[in-house]
C-alpha cells in the first residue's frame, strides 16, 4: 500500500532506507547492529526492506592506512574494494541472529540510464526481494569515475525507491529532522512536513557537505525526498539512531507527502549528478 503519511509506513509493503558512511563506519561501526535490529524487525512484520548504505570508501580506508577521505579517483577505488567487502561482511554478521541473507547489488548511474542494464537490476531485486533477501545496495565505487557518479547516495536511494515501486522511503541523517535554515543558526525552525506543492525556495538547506567520510547533506536530501515523492513515495528524513521509531511509524522527523497523481513511468534520461 502507498504510505500517505508517517503512521502507514509499519504496514508498507515495501520500503527502502538509506544510511550515510558517517553513521555506520569509523567510530559508528558499532551502530550497524542497532540499524539492523529495526530492519530486521521491519522484515519480521513482512515488510520488503532494501538498504541503501554508503560506507565503502569510508570503511576501506583504516586498512588502507588512511586517516582522511582520499581526493584521487584511484585511491577512492581501491577503499570502495577493501571497504566494500567489510561491509557486507559486517551487515551479514549483525543480520545472522535473525536468520536473515543480505543481497549485494552494486549499481553505477549507467546501470539506471541504459534500458536493459536497468530492467536487469529491477529484476535481481525483485527475485532478492521474493525470496526474502534483504538487498543491500551502494554504488559502485570500485568502478565508478567522478564523471558517472549519481553525486550522493540519497539520490541512488530515492531511484531505488522507483526502480522497484517502494511505498516509502527513509533517508537516515544526522539530525533529527531538516529545518528552515541550518539548526545551529538563530531562528532555524524544524520542519515537520512538507505537502507534495509546497515551496521550498525560502528555506536554506546549505550545499552538499563533504566531511572526511562521505558526501551529503540537508540540501541533497531535500533533492532526493522530493524525487521520489513526486513517483508517489512518500519520504521520511530523520537521525540514523531513530531508524527503529521510523520504521514504526512514530511522529518524528520531516515527512514528505507523496504527490497524490505520481507518475509511475521508469527511470529514463540521465540520472547521474557529479
Amino acid at each position: 500500500m502507498s504510505t500517505r503519511e508517517r503512521g502507514d509506513i509499519p504496514t508498507a509493503r515495501r520500503v527502502v532506507v538509506k544510511v550515510g558512511s558517517s553513521s555506520i563506519s569509523g567510530e559508528n561501526a558499532h551502530k550497524i547492529r542497532p540499524l539492523v535490529d529495526a530492519l530486521a524487525a521491519a522484515h519480521g512484520r513482512g515488510t520488503e526492506v532494501v538498504l541503501v548504505s554508503s560506507g565503502a570508501i569510508a570503511t576501506g580506508m583504516p586498512f588502507l592506512l588512511l586517516d582522511e577521505r582520499p581526493t584521487d579517483l584511484a585511491t577512492q577505488q581501491a577503499a570502495a574494494a577493501v571497504g566494500q567487502n567489510i561491509l557486507i561482511y559486517r551487515y551479514q554478521e549483525a543480520l545472522r541472529p535473525f536468520r536473515i541473507v543480505a543481497g549485494q547489488v552494486l549499481l553505477t548511474a549507467g546501470d539506471l540510464e541504459n534500458a536493459t542494464h536497468r530492467e536487469n537490476a529491477r529484476r535481481a531485486m525483485e527475485r532478492l526481494l521474493g525470496l526474502r533477501i534483504l538487498p543491500v545496495v551502494n554504488e559502485n565505487d570500485t568502478v565508478a569515475t567522478h564523471e558517472i557518479r549519481f553525486g550522493d547516495n540519497d539520490r541512488l536511494a530515492a531511484l531505488v525507491a522507483q526502480l522497484i515501486g517502494a511505498d516509502a522511503l527513509v533517508l537516515l541523517s544526522d539530525i533529527e529532522c531538516l529545518y528552515t535554515r541550518p539548526p545551529d543558526e538563530p531562528g532555524a525552525l524544524p520542519i515537520s512536513n512538507v505537502a507534495f506543492d509546497d515551496d521550498l525556495h525560502g528555506f536554506e538547506f546549505g550545499s552538499v557537505v563533504v566531511n572526511s567520510v562521505g558526501t551529503g547533506g540537508a540540501a541533497t536530501k531535500v533533492s532526493a525526498a522530493r524525487l521520489a515523492a513526486a513517483s508517489g513515495i512518500g519520504v521520511l528524513v530523520t537521525h540514523a539512531d531513530l531508524v527503529g521509531e521510523a520504521l514504526a511509524g512514530d511522529d518524528i522527523g520531516t515527512w514528505f507527502e507523496p504527490h497524490p497523481v505520481p507518475s509511475r513511468s521508469p527511470i529514463t534520461g540521465v540520472v547521474r549528478t557529479g
